[in-house]
Formats: C-alpha cells, sequence, structure tokens
C-alpha cells in the first residue's frame, strides 16, 4: 500500500471543519486591521532563502527541501513565507505603493525536521507581513492583530513573550560578549553550536539541547546591550502595549531562527499544548528588503502553524460545531419521484439550503437512516401518492413534528423556517 510520506497530514472531511473556520476568522481579523491577501509560488529560487532567511541558519542547511530541475536550476520547497513575499513586492513594483503595505497569507510551508505533536515536514501557516512603518506602533498593531485573532478563536491561557534583539548598529558588541561567553563554555556546547559559535553565536540561544539551553541561561541578554535607538524603540512597544491593555512578558532568551530579525521578536505561548508551545512567532525585519535587491524599506509581520492552534483550541475546550448537516433530505420512492426529488433539491440549493436526496438507490428505510445520521433538520418521502396529490409530509427531526406542504411552495416554507 502507497502511503503517505512522513511528516504530512491528510486532512479528512469530518476534520476541515476547523480548519475551514480558523482560515475564515485569520481573513476576517485580517480584513479588520487594514490587510490584503497575498499568493505566491509553492517553490522559489533557492537562493532567495539562502539569502533572505540566512545561510548558517538551521533552515538553509538542514531543513529546506531542495531540487535541480531539468535545466540544472535550484528551486526549493518554499520554508517560510516572508521572503517569499519580499521577492514578490520586489519582482513587481509594488515597493512604492502607498504605505503601509499590509499583507497576509495562508500557506503551506516544507521543512525537513523531526515529526511530532505540533511539528510536521509539511505545514500550514497564517501569516502578515507590514512594510513601509518603523515606529513602535506598527509593532504593536501586529502583536495587537496577533492578539485578537487568537481570543476570536477561543484560546484560553496563552502569554506574550518579546524582545528586542537590537541592530546592525548595536549587534556587533552584542555578538562578541556572546563570543566571550560560550567560547568561555564551549566544551559544554553541542557540536552544532559549537560550529555555530564560529558562525552565527545568536543561534545558541535558540538551541533545544538542553545542556545548550542551560548554559544560555546565564548568557548575556540582548536588552542589556542595546543602542539608544532600539532603546527607544523598545520602550516605545512597551508603552503602547501597557496603554492598550495588552498584557505581555519581557523573555530575553527570544530571538527567533531566522536571520532576518531585528529589534522586536515576539511570542504567543500556549504551554498547555505540550512542548511545541509556541503558537505564534514573529518579529521585525528592516534590512530583508534592501538585502534581496529592494529599497530600504522597514518589515514587521508574524507566522501562526494552525496545527498548533488546533491543539491548543482542544486544549482550550473550543466547540466549533460539526460540519453543516444537509438541511433538507428528500427521500424518493420509485423512478418518477427520484426524478422530482432531484428537481426539488436542486431547486433548494439554489435558493442557498443545503439538500440531498438518495444517489445510490437505498431503500426507504436505509434512506431515513442516513438522513438521520447525517443530522438533516427536514426530512420529506416523495412516492407514487404524493406526486399525484401534489403534497408530501414534512418532518422537522428535531422534534418529530409533520406538516403537510405542497410540493411546489415546499422551497418557500423550509427558508422561511430556517430563517425563523
Amino acid at each position: 500500500m502507497i502511503q503517505k510520506p512522513r511528516g504530512t497530514m491528510d486532512i479528512l472531511p469530518d476534520e476541515v471543519g476547523v480548519w475551514q473556520y480558523i482560515e475564515k476568522k485569520a481573513r476576517e481579523v485580517a480584513a479588520k486591521y487594514g490587510y490584503s491577501e497575498i499568493r505566491f509560488p509553492t517553490f522559489e529560487s533557492t537562493e532567495l532563502f539562502a539569502r533572505g532567511v540566512g545561510d548558517t541558519t538551521d533552515v538553509v542547511q538542514k531543513e529546506m527541501y531542495t531540487f535541480t530541475d531539468r535545466e540544472d536550476r535550484s528551486y526549493t520547497l518554499r520554508p517560510e513565507g516572508t521572503a517569499c513575499v519580499v521577492r514578490s513586492l520586489i519582482e513587481n513594483g509594488k515597493c512604492s505603493d502607498t504605505m503601509p503595505l499590509k499583507l497576509y497569507y495562508i500557506i503551506n510551508c516544507f521543512r525537513y525536521e523531526k515529526p511530532q505533536a505540533g511539528r510536521s515536514r509539511e505545514f500550514f501557516q497564517f501569516g502578515t507581513e507590514m512594510f513601509g512603518a518603523a515606529a513602535p506602533q506598527a509593532d504593536a498593531t501586529v502583536i495587537a492583530l496577533a492578539d485578537t485573532f487568537i481570543r476570536e478563536i477561543g484560546i484560553k491561557d496563552v502569554k506574550l513573550h518579546i524582545n528586542s534583539i537590537g541592530c546592525p548598529n548595536c549587534r556587533p558588541k552584542y555578538h562578541e560578549a556572546l563570543v566571550k561567553y560560550f567560547s568561555d563554555n564551549s566544551d559544554k556546547l553541542c557540536d552544532t553550536c559549537k560550529e555555530r559559535l564560529k558562525t552565527n553565536p545568536l543561534r545558541i540561544l535558540d538551541c533545544k539541547c538542553p545542556e545548550c539551553k542551560a548554559i544560555a541561561s546565564d548568557a548575556p541578554k540582548t536588552i542589556d546591550n542595546l543602542c539608544v535607538e532600539c532603546q527607544t524603540h523598545f520602550d516605545g512597544l512597551k508603552l503602547v502595549l501597557d496603554n492598550s491593555g495588552i498584557e505581555y512578558e519581557i523573555d530575553p532568551h527570544i530571538v527567533r531562527g531566522l536571520d532576518y530579525y531585528t529589534r522586536t521578536v515576539f511570542e504567543f505561548i500556549c504551554d498547555s499544548i505540550g512542548a511545541q508551545s509556541t503558537i505564534c512567532g514573529g518579529g521585525r525585519y528592516d534590512g530583508l528588503m534592501k538585502q534581496l535587491g529592494g529599497p530600504e524599506l522597514p518589515g514587521i509581520g508574524f507566522a501562526m502553524g494552525i496545527t498548533r492552534l488546533i491543539l491548543a483550541m482542544k486544549a482550550s475546550g473550543v466547540d466549533i460545531g460539526a460540519d453543516d448537516a444537509p438541511s433538507v433530505y428528500i427521500a424518493p420512492m420509485g423512478t418518477a419521484a427520484t426524478v422530482r426529488a432531484f428537481e426539488l433539491v436542486e431547486k433548494f440549493r439554489e435558493a442557498g439550503i443545503y439538500a440531498e436526496t438518495d444517489l445510490v438507490s437505498r431503500s426507504l428505510k436505509a434512506q431515513m437512516k442516513y438522513a438521520d445520521k447525517k443530522s438533516a433538520r427536514y426530512t420529506v418521502i416523495i412516492g407514487d401518492s404524493e406526486l399525484e396529490s401534489g403534497k408530501a409530509q414534512l418532518k422537522d427531526m428535531r422534534n418529530s413534528t409533520q406538516s403537510e406542504i405542497e410540493l411546489d411552495k415546499i422551497v418557500e416554507h423550509v427558508l422561511a423556517a430556517i430563517k425563523e
């Protein structure tokens, strides 16, 4: 038997309702904040991620799905969305549009990681990006959008963690402090972090190895090494969040996993879903646009893993209800009744009412069992006598009451009853 690749998932019809609910809410909340949807290719030039994400990151070094096409060009399945959006804006000449540009996307991404609860090799994200706004109010707006969305889908016990990782002006000083600290403890670092010490010591702070995490807990903190401009920006963000009533915790251990982040970084943490507790991660990336060949244009955004959102919703006891049940099921008996039933369900559908009828030649008893299993609100049985009289019994399955209705007026009757 052929099976799906490890780390991927089938989202079956009885599961897809919660996905559609999350996507619908994402679009609604994004629209309230003035965001427009953007779509972009599933695979891009490998160079985009090497330059944008950072060639010293785990994503580029270990996790990308990269292939060569027939003309020996290297492409990669997108491991994230931000670099793709930046490339699209530059290529399509959107960087001169009215600022700020506010965009969102709902995409699948691909990383070769060890599959576990809340982490897979093909994963799905709701992400947002804002370009052209450098003020801390922009950071607060992005955080507020994420906070609003999380609350609207019913997730509870979520904590916002924020940090500032500085800018190219203050990063060198901090880099020196990290190198000195970790060099003194290099014998206790994992092999990967020993290499990171040479290439990107900031990434050691993000290591999941217990020994490295213990060492990193006492490492110099970014917020103690900020330049005046970065400190002012971070103070401004805290002031806006305080005045908006958005609670947060300063977490100096947040650095994010991608190289393009500067200044503000943040995560929304839901401890009730286990080890993979980060349901949203984001931050500012003011140098990414120029790094990829565009103008100097500040940016900030976030991404949320939909699988983790679903886990958090379940942990919070969120019940979005079952998939839509047919409002009407018409059970025909005989060839003529089957033809009339098909005509009626099409009229119901044209009126915006979910309706079904028999398609597999079930007996009447089996049809009624099917209607009950599908939780139909109304059922109608049509046979020769109903066709002759032009009337049928409409049964309300909620209270088992029946009423005789003219077949020609049954759509109007049900439509009125549903609206009551």
